[in-house]
């Protein structure tokens, strides 16, 4: 099976990056479908409809397929695949008024698909009050991300619910390290005023 969270790469998907790149189709639908889901999750926080998501996710795995050769490995592959879906997103709406990013795929939110990632944070022990009150939190997170510019929006999806590397969300909004670091500095802040009480805190010196 291949581990579609890879933050530690499989053996398996190690080897189907291989062949996917020699040009072995099959090999790059089963590294494709390990990444479907989280990618649709994505596309649905940037494009805030079902159906232009799946459009949008087409795109990304038909553009990675054709640029499978110029993927170096500088940085994961699932965040360069989130690379991709963030350029086609951009450049579908470069020539339309900015909008904010939608948080509805994020934990908290009402959309039936959203209620795996509910029960996920659970805890099995958690008393319905527990509950209540995580998921009231985690619409007030989504409320006050939701007025962030969508710069900041981006590095806090990537940061705290996409566990990105520094180093990863330069490469995926093709800025340098430091330019995300002052970016994340500047969310988590306007986050603080706003007295979100999450566990957004950003103590990692990774680079």
């Amino acid at each position: 099976m291949v581990i579609a969270d890879d933050r530690v790469e499989s053996s398996d998907a190690r080897d189907l990056l291989a062949r996917a790149r020699e040009g072995e189709g099959e090999a790059f639908c089963q590294l494709a479908q390990a990444h479907e889901a989280r990618l649709l999750r994505q596309a649905m926080a940037l494009c805030r409809d079902q159906s232009a998501a799946e459009d949008l996710v087409v795109e990304t795995m038909a553009e990675a397929w054709k640029s499978l050769r110029h993927y170096n490995e500088t940085c994961r592959f699932s965040t360069w695949l989130y690379a991709i879906l963030l350029h086609r997103y951009q450049k579908s709406v470069r020539r339309a008024a900015s909008r904010p990013i939608s948080l509805a795929g994020l934990p908290g939110a009402e959309a039936e698909q959203q209620e795996d990632a509910q029960r996920n944070l659970a805890a099995p022990d958690t008393s319905p009050a527990e509950e209540a009150a995580r998921t009231e939190t985690w619409a007030q997170l989504r409320q006050a991300l939701e007025a962030l510019p969508a710069r900041h929006q981006q590095v806090i999806l990537l940061r705290f619910f996409e566990d990105a590397s520094l180093a990863d969300m330069a490469v995926v909004l093709g800025c340098s390290v430091g330019t995300v670091k002052s970016r994340l500095h500047h969310a988590l802040e306007k986050l603080r005023r706003r007295k979100v009480v999450m566990n957004l805190s950003d103590s990692r010196r990774d680079t």
